[in-house]
């Protein structure tokens, strides 16, 4: 029920230590509990003095405040525990996010990512919150009590300790389907999580290719599924509830009989019989704690067992330094024999297998080919956004095994289909490279990537805010942002863009043409496109197939035969304008 990792946690074993000191104080005030309350009934049933009765109660009273006080102390430690370490999960996580980048998030789901990040993190909380204080409960606070009542009675004793067995063993049973349920269930609820966030991004696309509707089937599908699954595990929660319940409820009416049978025929005194039977409904307690917090706990395990799986992610991490360089007219990328595949299920990003591509000065290369041709990996690779499994790499004859280089990342600005703007204001959004630039160099950028005009419209001009994702303005000033911080950050010198305007309409289009050729100069351009008038613009051409390049050379070349730049151009040539 607990996963050994958690052991690994900072604070783990302290926590461990001071739960079960709270616990054992506490599993002897539910004794003395129970013993002055019997003691109190047993002089009350006898017709004793007054004062045989009221000192057991105060004792009893006593008893009771340090039972809820030791439970509070208790709860407090926990909590602080369950949110600090949570807390610091959560960083981790984002931590190795970041540092995978895109790669990770191909394998595992943007919607797997979120979901751990958010509610698998509150499960996880939930988790630790419960899982502790359930097990310390269950391991100390029966034992104490069982020794007690051994004490007490020999026979009741033993009725205890035959029906704790029938117990466990129905918990097990029930246990191991609830847990297959669990697990089933939260595999759909990843499935349900990456299919909702992936169709809610995608959603302005889906509309204007008439598909919203019939993606709308396929949610409903995966999410009736889900109910389906949680509905079936509810089941067989709710089941092992009563089942628990059912035996432990009938374990105390037979050792009531028991004790009834036995003081009928004076075999035993009533303080025994009676503080046996206070205390077993005690004894019972923490399993049925137990029982009822199952189905959340194994939630929190899954949840866990899931984070801790991608924590546990091997790590691609740049394996040489690269010298600091100035990208120049004469340097150069040599990349031969790159080898890179997702490992996740259930994606259709492609695989490379690149046998040699040559980058070198102000090129402007065009990466063309179909969709799911190996375009935006092959982008994200050089971005060193991922890291592939084999690759000879020279940039400026230094070999390096992968792009994930701090000095060659320093040197590249990234123009993407969907720009990534964070909420504030568009001053700051454009200084996102250049955070220390000045106000005039801002408003020089805006007006170079034909931003300014907009600008002025606004009331709070550069100091307008926006949301994150740039809601409130339009996909095509949302590029033009891009543009301004590729033309503000002047010291980098190489571009790429994965179909910057794939989204946006014609016209659009055509109007930020201009500030991008002018962006063009004087840079090394890797532009990823499916729209046939940028190729027009491009000094040399990578024809993407399957993940591998299937011819590459300058458009006059590549158009004197009929290979597969030609027959691309052929089929992609409706969209020519």
């Amino acid at each position: 029920m607990i996963d050994k990792r958690l052991f690994r946690l900072p604070g783990t074993k302290k926590l461990l230590l001071m739960l079960a000191g709270l616990t054992l104080l506490q599993a002897f005030v539910i004794l003395f509990q129970g013993k002055y309350l019997a003691e109190a009934l047993v002089n009350s049933w006898e017709q004793k003095s007054l004062q045989t009765i009221i000192n057991p109660m105060i004792l009893f009273a006593i008893a009771f405040i340090l039972r809820h006080f030791f439970t509070l102390i208790n709860t407090k430690i926990v909590e602080s525990y369950a949110s600090k370490t949570s807390e610091n999960i959560r960083s981790q996580l984002l931590n190795k996010v970041y540092e995978a980048g895109p790669e990770m998030i191909s394998d595992e789901g943007t919607g797997n990512l979120v979901t751990s990040s958010l509610d698998g993190i509150d499960l996880v909380e939930n988790y630790f919150k419960l899982i502790f204080t359930k097990m310390m409960n269950m391991c100390i606070i029966p034992p104490v009590l069982l020794i007690y009542i051994y004490m007490q009675n020999i026979a009741s004793g033993i009725t205890l300790t035959i029906i704790v067995p029938l117990v466990i063993l129905f918990m097990i049973i029930l246990g191991l389907a609830a847990q297959a349920k669990a697990d089933s269930q939260y595999k759909q609820y990843t499935i349900l999580s990456n299919h909702f966030l992936d169709a809610l991004r995608g959603l302005p696309t889906l509309k204007m290719l008439g598909l919203s509707k019939r993606y709308a089937k396929n949610i409903y599908t995966v999410s009736d599924e889900y109910r389906r699954r949680t509905m079936n595990t509810l089941r067989i929660a709710i089941l092992s509830t009563f089942a628990l319940d059912w035996l432990t409820t009938l374990g105390i009416a037979i050792l009531a009989v028991f004790l009834g049978l036995g003081l009928i025929n004076n075999s035993f005194p009533l303080f025994p019989a009676l503080v046996t039977l206070i205390l077993a409904p005690e004894y019972f307690l923490p399993l049925r704690d137990f029982s009822g917090d199952y189905h959340a706990t194994l939630n929190g395990k899954n949840a866990l067992n899931s984070i801790f799986e991608i924590l546990e992610r091997p790590s691609k991490s740049e394996s040489t330094e690269l010298k600091a360089f100035d990208w120049n007219q004469d340097s150069q990328v040599d990349i031969q024999n790159l080898q890179f595949s997702y490992n996740g299920t259930g994606q259709n990003e492609v695989s490379l297998d690149i046998d040699e591509l040559n980058l070198h000065g102000y090129q402007k290369i065009g990466v063309i080919g179909k969709s799911g041709s190996g375009k935006t990996t092959l982008i994200r690779t050089i971005g060193g956004f991922i890291v592939p499994e084999k690759a000879d790499i020279k940039i400026n004859q230094e070999k390096v095994a992968n792009f994930k280089q701090a000095n060659w990342q320093n040197k590249l600005t990234f123009l993407p289909q969907d720009p990534y703007l964070f909420a504030g204001s568009i001053a700051k959004n454009i200084a996102f490279y250049r955070p220390d630039a000045l106000q005039e160099e801002i408003e020089q950028a805006a007006s170079d990537a034909g931003l300014d005009e907009f600008i002025a419209t606004l009331n709070d001009g550069y100091q307008t805010l926006i949301g994150e994702g740039g809601r409130g303005i339009s996909g095509g000033q949302q590029q033009r942002i891009m543009l301004a911080r590729a033309f503000l950050a002047n010291d980098r010198h190489v571009l790429i863009f994965d179909e910057p305007t794939a989204h946006l309409d014609i016209e659009t289009e055509y109007a930020l043409k201009k500030p991008m050729e002018k962006l063009f100069q004087n840079h090394l351009v890797i532009f990823a496109t499916h729209r046939l008038h940028w190729i027009k613009e491009m000094d040399y051409v990578v024809v993407m197939d399957n993940g591998t390049i299937a011819e590459q050379g300058t458009p006059s070349e590549l158009s004197n035969h009929n290979g597969a730049y030609s027959q691309l151009i052929k089929n992609m040539r409706g969209d020519q304008l």
